[in-house]
């Protein structure tokens, strides 16, 4: 893995993780956690993706729609566990 991966990890992230937090009610975490958010929320979207068979295509679209989807699977199960 390069510094190109990484850099673009970390741009996938941080726009996945800032649309997870506008698009679910609230403004989001701050940009470092978005990041996180939608770093984890990457992995989280593709595994979920690849046990129910759904494929978004490659590209940055698709990576960011994934992530994006499961950012906002993780923003909810955080806000679960937060009112519990």
């Amino acid at each position: 893995m390069g510094s190109h991966d990484i850099i673009a990890w970390l741009i996938i992230g941080a726009i996945a993780g800032w649309l997870a937090g506008k698009l679910v009610k609230g403004s989001g975490f701050g940009l470092l956690v978005d990041i996180i958010v939608g770093i984890v929320g990457a992995f989280i979207g593709g595994w979920l993706a690849g046990v129910l068979g759904i494929s978004l295509g490659a590209g940055w679209i698709a990576s960011i729609i994934t992530a994006t989807i499961g950012a906002i699977i993780l923003i909810f199960i955080v806000r679960l566990f937060k009112r519990a």
